[in-house]
């Protein structure tokens, strides 16, 4: 499964291309762009099974630094700060990763 099977190409290039610039990454205003806020929460968990590269079960600092490339080959990898306001964003019990429901709640939010 590949995420445009679940978001269209043009809106994720989009999303990608409005957080170009260090720091400026907003992860409501990119979940909003790509159309991923709008979809059905089966296929949250779909993209967050994509992310999730190592099948941990959860979303690991690791792979955040990679979070945009995932969405779309050759985007800049988050800075420690973007990395950071994420992870804090979404986790809710504190142990450092974002798990599925964690990220969901995140991307309904």
């Amino acid at each position: 499964m590949s995420l445009t099977s679940i978001l269209s190409a043009e809106a994720i290039e989009n999303a990608v291309k409005d957080c170009q610039a260090p720091d400026s990454f907003c992860y409501k205003k990119f979940f909003q762009l790509c159309g991923l806020s709008q979809k059905t929460p089966q296929e949250v968990k779909d993209v967050f099974r994509i992310i999730d590269e190592d099948n941990s079960g959860f979303i690991e600092e690791a792979e955040l630094k990679f979070f945009l490339q995932r969405f779309f080959p050759g985007a800049r990898t988050l800075t420690e700060k973007e990395i950071k306001s994420l992870l804090t964003a979404a986790d809710d019990d504190s142990d450092g990763r974002i798990g599925v429901d964690e990220f969901q709640t995140m991307v309904s939010s």
